[in-house]
């Protein structure tokens, strides 16, 4: 009987050492599973900034060129716009000049 408790404490004790050792081991295993994925959750970060540093980069570029073109259009409808009232200035000095002399002129022959 005393051979069975012996074998029975030494069984005890190899299960012991076994389920230590697998302890050991999963804890192994997930502290480099814990390390490749807090590498991956960095490396993904990493990756989200540059992507959304790259869009707004690119859409301050798009928005500065779409502000150029609306400035270019905006100038340019202002020399259209001068371009339109230097005819009309010019039509307006000329019906003030002949009114003018047209009033002379009157005032003369009186």
């Amino acid at each position: 009987m005393k051979q069975i408790m012996e074998d029975v404490l030494k069984t005890e004790e190899k299960v012991n050492a076994i389920l230590k050792q697998a302890r050991e081991r999963a804890s192994e295993i997930r502290q480099s599973a814990e390390k490749d994925i807090s590498e991956k959750m960095n490396e993904a970060r990493r990756q989200s900034l540059e992507i959304t540093q790259t869009a707004v980069e690119d859409a301050r570029k798009e928005a500065d060129r779409i502000k150029e073109e609306r400035l270019a259009a905006a100038e340019q409808q202002q020399r259209a716009l001068l371009n339109d009232d230097t005819g009309t200035i010019e039509h307006l000095v000329n019906d003030i000049c002949e009114i003018i002399l047209k009033t002379e002129y009157s005032k003369g022959d009186k």
